[in-house]
């Protein structure tokens, strides 16, 4: 009984570890005005290696996922295929864009690849300016 119990949690921790996208920008949007949250886009592309590494390194990291799960609302676009504001332009990708969702105002625009403790402190940052 101990081990089915404990693989039953070690099976809900490994499912509960994942950021909570919206399925479109619009439905991020209208979350993130009801909750007072910054708006989160991360711009991605189908063939970008560096996207895929975001996605299966920093953005599984545990901290980063209850950074973003508590603090944000978050949405996960595909440049020319996804529908977002034009005025997001990712000329390079990945593309992660920090947005007050009343104004409009891009508080923040991070082209790249980050490492966890480096995405931590630019979701600090977005945060501070989001709260100004």
């Amino acid at each position: 009984m101990k081990k089915l119990w404990l693989l039953a949690l070690m099976v809900v921790s490994v499912f509960a570890s994942e950021i909570n996208w919206n399925s479109s920008y619009d439905q991020a949007l209208e979350q993130a005005k009801k909750e007072n949250k910054p708006l989160m886009v991360l711009i991605t592309s189908e063939q970008c290696r560096w996207c895929r590494k975001l996605e299966n390194t920093t953005l599984k990291d545990e901290s980063i996922i209850n950074h973003i799960n508590g603090k944000f609302q978050a949405v996960n676009v595909t440049r020319d295929k996804s529908i977002y504001p034009k005025t997001l332009s990712a000329k390079m990708v990945p593309m992660s864009y920090f947005i007050d969702p009343k104004t409009g105002k891009i508080l923040s625009s991070i082209p790249g690849y980050w490492e966890s403790e480096d995405y931590n402190s630019i979701l600090d940052e977005a945060l501070q300016k989001f709260k100004k």
